[in-house]
């Protein structure tokens, strides 16, 4: 017997009500990306955002009858001399912890899920099975890239005064698609000719991309990935914005045979794909079992 439900992708044939009410769910949790900040008129680049914390296992345990509440954590912002972290996203008990902004001059990343990247001085602390640490410079002329889910933030390039990778994020085929999340932000270029330098590369998995012009901005974090923003590059002159981070998401997963949810809030997508029932929230809401 064959079920859709409106906006849904059926590639399965099930009676979702023959397994009762599940036990547990798969998740996938993944938190706000960090902001890069702005040059606010300096000579020096800035770093890219870390990514936002990412969470991902199975056997989540459902207690029949509960109502269980997501929390969608926001991009960090960006301003013309600063950056702020992403917000925290939470599936029930999970926590996955907001991106650390990007540094600006001669600065940490600052600590989160993923750490932003650094400018002359030590990078901030990722959370432990969430990230890792963004990038190093070791001038005030290079910007490092922020740390991603799947690895570490890259140095700026030494001279070339070119801006550093944002980290890898991580691939989950969570929906029954692969789809890589949670990249770092880069950093931006410094004196930034294209012939000269040019901005770091966004980590797979919406990261934003460092400025490689004079005084262009940083790209944002892609939406709903929790990509880090990327920092903005500099010639000394008006201010360029780094950029935001991507917001983060909540998706669980649990067999098509068993019940769907008694009620759900907000939930953006449901999916029935592989013998799963899949549940996808873009903004906070509810799932009652």
């Amino acid at each position: 017997m064959s079920h859709s439900l409106s906006g849904g992708i059926l590639s399965a044939t099930f009676n979702p009500l023959t397994g009762g009410i599940t036990s547990t769910v798969e998740y996938l949790v993944v938190a706000g990306g960090g902001g890069a900040p702005g040059t606010g008129g300096n000579v020096y680049p800035m770093s890219g955002g870390g990514a936002g914390g990412l969470l991902t296992a199975t056997g989540y345990v459902i207690t029949p009858g509960s109502t269980v509440t997501i929390t969608i954590g926001a991009g960090g912002t960006s301003s013309a001399n600063g950056s702020g972290n992403g917000a925290n996203t939470v599936f029930g008990s999970i926590t996955a912890i907001g991106g650390g902004g990007g540094a600006g001059v001669s600065g940490p990343g600052a600590s989160g899920g993923s750490s932003g990247g650094a400018s002359y001085t030590s990078t901030g602390s990722p959370i432990p099975g969430q990230g890792n640490a963004g990038g190093f410079a070791s001038n005030n002329y290079t910007a490092s890239g922020g740390g991603g889910a799947g690895s570490v933030g890259s140095p700026g390039i030494q001279n070339t005064n070119g801006g550093g990778n944002g980290g890898a994020g991580i691939v989950s085929s969570i929906t029954g698609s692969p789809v890589q999340y949670a990249g770092g932000g880069a950093g931006g270029a410094s004196n930034g000719t294209p012939s000269y330098s040019r901005g770091g590369f966004g980590g797979n998995g919406g990261g934003g991309n460092g400025g490689s012009l004079e005084n262009s901005v940083g790209a944002n974090g892609l939406a709903n990935t929790g990509g880090g923003g990327g920092g903005a590059s500099t010639n000394g002159a008006p201010t360029a914005l780094g950029g935001t981070g991507g917001s983060g998401i909540v998706i669980i997963r649990y067999p098509a045979n068993c019940a769907p949810p008694a009620s759900t809030t907000n939930v953006s997508q449901v999916i029935y794909n592989n013998g799963y029932q899949i549940y996808v929230w873009t903004s906070s809401g509810t799932i009652t079992f």
